[in-house]
């Protein structure tokens, strides 16, 4: 007696079909999205660099050019020659044509040394964010002491309160101590808004390494500050760089407390700068946006070396181990 091949029910065949189909629509809606959300978040960043290449007519051209007719680095030159120029007053902006990119803004010369603030606040707040913020939460997790769970819902209670909210409290401290337009005003005040995520990004990330690591260092002979540099550091190196990462961002682009704690070029820093190109008598798009570029180029740089430990960084601190 031969063995007949069994088929399939017609519903079974059916059903693998409306399986098979789903999952191809599942991924071409995927895929469509994805494309979608990279072209509206790539798109402004693509015209930012397209731009500073073009000439200030093909900015303003209709349709927008996003490939320039012909590529020039005359702006990024004038950004390094600004200091060179005359002073632009009501009486040489005449003879000025902004269509020709040839207008540049009278607070130019001072482009190069803003960078150089705002690289050294990052700096010295990444620097000092981590050696507040890494002990203080080694402390919280690998402690037991009273007030800890307190401790903990108040970091977080600092960062429900928005910035804004902040300002005129820091400006009086900051005005009392004699701090106003310096540097030290602005690493100041970023500590006090960093420092809060950190120790809670780490907070969670040393409770997920076992406490037997703790009692291993303690018992050869570690002190907490021993095992807190040759235990938990070493382990935690993602998480510290996504620390590291997030509060650089922030001392890289913050605006607002700069600008009230700021008045002169030797203390003010990028963001402030760049605003003050458009309050000028006119604006120079193609000027704009070549120091737009250079702006972003550090955190491109910061992000893209440490890239590999983001986000594994980021999603060891957001839960419980």
């Amino acid at each position: 007696m031969t063995n007949m091949p069994i088929t399939p029910p017609v519903d079974t065949i059916d059903y693998r079909r409306r399986q098979t189909m789903a999952r191809i629509v599942q991924r071409v809606v995927i895929l469509v999205s994805a494309i979608v959300l990279a072209i509206y978040v790539l798109a402004p960043v693509s015209w930012l660099v397209s731009s500073a290449f073009q000439t200030e007519t093909e900015i303003v051209s209709i349709p927008p050019h996003w490939i320039p007719d012909e590529p020039t680095l005359g702006n990024f030159k004038a950004i390094f020659t600004a200091g060179d120029s005359a002073p632009v007053t009501y009486e040489t902006r005449s003879g000025t044509d902004p269509a020709a990119g040839n207008f540049i803004p009278s607070t130019a010369k001072n482009l190069l040394p803003s960078m150089g603030n705002s690289l050294i606040v990052a700096t010295l707040v990444v620097i000092l964010n981590l050696l507040v913020g890494v002990p203080a939460a080694y402390a919280i997790a690998k402690i037991r002491f009273w007030g800890r769970n307190a401790s903990v819902y108040f970091i977080l209670l600092t960062r429900v309160i928005p910035d804004i909210a902040l300002v005129v409290p820091f400006f009086l401290v900051i005005r009392k101590l004699g701090m106003l337009d310096t540097l030290w005003s602005l690493v100041i005040t970023y500590l006090a808004v960093t420092v809060p995520f950190t120790v809670f990004i780490l907070i969670q990330y040393f409770e997920g390494l076992p406490d037997e690591l703790d009692k291993a260092a303690r018992v050869d002979g570690c002190s907490r500050l021993q095992a807190l540099i040759k235990v938990f550091l070493p382990l935690s190196l993602p998480s510290l760089v996504a620390v590291v990462l997030f509060t650089f961002l922030t001392s890289w682009n913050e605006f607002l407390l700069a600008l009230m704690f700021t008045q002169t070029s030797a203390s003010q820093t990028l963001p402030i700068l760049l605003a003050s190109f458009t309050s000028d008598f006119t604006v120079s798009f193609s000027f704009l946006n070549a120091a737009g570029v250079l702006a972003i180029v550090p955190p491109v740089i910061v992000a893209i070396v440490f890239e590999r430990y983001i986000v594994s960084g980021l999603t060891a601190g957001a839960v419980k181990g």
